[in-house]
């Protein structure tokens, strides 16, 4: 279909394709969490995070500071009040096709360490399109009900749910402290009769059951929702006083005894090839099931090895969704747009004539670089033919698994007489300065910098998302008003407001859309942000190839603030015992690691940074309680085979304990564990007289 396959980008085409996979995640999430209101269907949304996925491991350097693989639903909408899970709800990874299958099995085989052969036992369920809820019972009985939001913290929707007929209100035999978790759903025939009155009376009608479904159960008059046909299905369970079973399969039996509804269609499957037949069953059902699913999801069976695998930031090792497949449209493209990022890459999307593909609308759609339009592939090898696209072409609209919307052949018996080759703009459509693109690079990137209002605005947003700043009442909105005003034009600007302006109340409370108390929540919210843990300021200052995960790495790994500027400053050579150091942490790499030391490096974004430290108070990193741990605080690599863990756990257990893990020995390193196999690392470590440990030597020491 012209897709550059992944293994095939280069990091330039990587990073791009990640800026445009952000921020369409990113309207989808608000879209789909908070407005009820999806502008993609749920198959498309999981493409993108496919791909984003797939990316991001084959460039873990590039991940982006608000890259959608940290991030899960939305923040909660205003109007409910808020709960925080005690047990966070995560969303799955996505699979599409048998080899995603195998690929799932195989690496849950390698973190166990098991072999081929092994049995390992999954359950396989039809995956509801509808809205997760979570029901916690204290001495059986229903005391609240609480929808995803984003994962850490949703909405209290007690009254609601009590409304809802599968929902129990009292349990017989259930421990005294239970979860429930599961999904809100509408039938079909239910939907289409609500659809009906709602007509009939004027009201709202809805695209589908889920936003039926959602809407419904996120009404602030339970009324509403008592006269809305919603159901249950509980799948999952979150905080317990007591185990329900051993295994996901039992445990789901158990629910069904404590009275809940569990779907019928669930089952236990000896392995991926039972895996793909059951879901080969659920998908020649799907039409006659009555209510909506969007693929099957796989879990392993024995709860044991679940608590054993445990979760990457937000999804379980231990399952996956496996998702239906994709579909095709033709259009027209009207017209080619050059969108600009915080990084200063020029990004050219489709303006497309709408078009329905699998009941949702298209009108935007990806083109990725200069070179993909102009039907050429990373390297210079016709991609779609060698045909390039034009505004006027009559277009084929993908949406699949592993691709993100986008334009992905074009039909040249349509093609208008007068339609042109594309040019792509060598200035920057924002400021007017110089496109370059690097020998090398895919994408051509503005060179403005702090002058070009669109980085300038970009950076500005993502500085205050909610993974860094997050500032309550300062969103992408309010940003763009006040930087078009003058009011900020960079980071420290948002510290100075209450002072600039704070007494001047009026000229904020008397602007559309604020008032007295909105403009004193605004500054309120500003004061209480001064106090920053260090990764949130690392993550804010938005640095390329600098995403969550690594500013908290470099947080954890550095301390303070103080230690980690004096480092960067002495690293800024890119040689030397610090620049050393910045590369020894597990995790950064030398593209990485460039991009940290030269953006810190550059005189007018040091005095940046400057005037906004000024402003703050950086709390140090926080470190794991390791009291009586052997290995707090000195440096540990691993190095060779290890037979009775795999690397990944090994590595969790060391930072758990308090240890740092790092990918190269040098005179810091304090312990060199070595398995079979060890090669230059260990002859290195002997060199230096270093602590030098088998694996056996290393579980005495931390204690098995």
């Amino acid at each position: 279909m012209g897709q550059t396959p992944v293994e095939a980008l280069s990091e330039a085409e990587a990073a791009a394709e990640l800026a445009a996979l952000a921020a369409r995640l990113a309207e989808a999430n608000a879209a789909y969490h908070v407005e009820d209101a999806p502008r993609i269907s749920d198959a498309e949304y999981d493409a993108l995070k496919h791909r984003n996925a797939q990316i991001e491991a084959r460039f873990p350097h590039l991940k982006r500071a608000d890259s959608p693989s940290e991030q899960v639903g939305a923040a909660p909408a205003e109007g409910f009040a808020k709960v925080r899970h005690a047990v966070r709800m995560l969303s799955l990874a996505n699979a599409f096709d048998a080899g995603d299958i195998a690929d799932f099995d195989d690496s849950i085989r390698r973190y166990l360490g098991l072999d081929a052969e092994a049995p390992l036992a999954y359950t396989a369920e039809p995956k509801i399109d509808g809205l997760s809820l979570s029901l916690r019972y204290e001495g059986g009985v229903l005391v609240q009900a609480a929808t995803r939001g984003d994962g850490a913290e949703g909405e209290n929707v007690t009254a609601n749910a009590r409304t809802i007929d599968d929902i129990p209100e009292r349990l017989s035999g259930a421990p005294d402290l239970l979860e429930v978790r599961g999904e809100v759903y509408m039938s079909h025939d239910d939907f289409a009769a609500l659809n009906a009155r709602q007509a009939e009376t004027g009201g709202k009608t809805f695209a589908n059951p889920r936003n039926a479904a959602a809407g419904s159960l996120r009404q602030l008059d339970a009324r509403i929702t008592r006269a809305r046909p919603l159901r249950f299905f509980a799948y999952s369970w979150g905080v317990l006083s007591d185990p329900l079973a051993d295994t996901q399969m039992a445990a789901i039996a158990r629910l069904a005894q404590l009275g809940f509804a569990t779907n019928p269609l669930t089952a236990r499957c000896d392995g991926p090839e039972a895996m793909l037949a059951h879901y080969t069953r659920i998908e020649a059902q799907r039409a006659t099931l009555g209510y909506d699913i969007d693929g099957v999801v796989y879990k392993v069976d024995d709860l044991a090895l679940q608590a054993r695998l445990g979760f990457r930031s937000t999804t379980p090792r231990w399952a996956i969704a496996h998702k239906f497949p994709a579909e095709l449209a033709w259009t027209r493209l009207d017209a080619i747009d050059i969108q600009v990022g915080r990084t200063g890459a020029l990004s050219p999307v489709a303006r497309l004539q709408p078009v329905t593909v699998g009941g949702v609308v298209v009108s935007n759609a990806t083109l990725h670089n200069e070179d993909y339009i102009a039907g050429r592939g990373a390297r210079g090898e016709p991609i779609r033919d060698g045909k390039d696209i034009r505004v006027g072409d009559w277009v084929q609209v993908y949406r699949a698994g592993d691709v993100i919307p986008k334009v992905a052949d074009v039909d040249l018996s349509r093609r208008p007489a007068d339609a042109r080759p594309f040019v792509f703009p060598e200035t920057c459509p924002e400021c007017g300065s110089d496109a370059i693109r690097e020998e090398g690079d895919a994408v051509r990137r503005c060179t403005g910098g702090l002058i070009c209002p669109a980085q300038a605005v970009e950076k500005l947003k993502h500085f205050v998302s909610r993974a860094a700043f997050d500032i309550e009442g300062l969103g992408a909105r309010q940003v763009e008003q006040f930087h078009a005003d003058g009011w900020i034009a960079e980071p420290a600007d948002i510290f100075a407001l209450p002072d600039r302006y704070g007494t001047g109340m009026q000229q904020l409370k008397n602007r559309e859309g604020w008032g007295e108390k909105s403009a004193n929540n605004l500054f309120q919210a500003i004061e209480e942000r001064r106090k920053i843990p260090l990764g949130r300021l690392i993550f804010a200052l938005g640095i390329r190839h600098v995403g969550e995960q690594v500013s908290n790495l470099l947080a954890r790994h550095y301390g303070t603030w103080a230690a980690f500027d004096a480092a960067m400053r002495d690293a800024a050579a890119q040689d030397g015992p610090a620049w050393e150091d910045l590369l020894a942490i597990d995790g950064v790499g030398t593209v990485l690691a460039q991009s940290l030391v030269s953006t810190l490096a550059q005189e007018a974004e040091r005095a940046s940074i400057e005037r906004l430290i000024a402003h703050l108070d950086i709390q140090p990193a926080e470190r794991p309680e390791t009291d009586g741990s052997p290995v707090a605080g000195k440096t540990v690599v691993f190095t060779g085979t290890l037979e009775k863990m795999t690397r990944a756990e090994a590595k969790a257990r060391a930072e758990a304990l308090g240890a740092k893990v790092s990918g190269s020995v040098s005179a810091k390193t304090d312990i060199v564990v070595a398995g079979p196999g060890a090669g230059s690392k260990e002859k290195k470590a002997r060199d230096l007289g270093l602590t030098i440990l088998d694996e056996d030597g290393w579980l005495d020491l931390i204690g098995g």
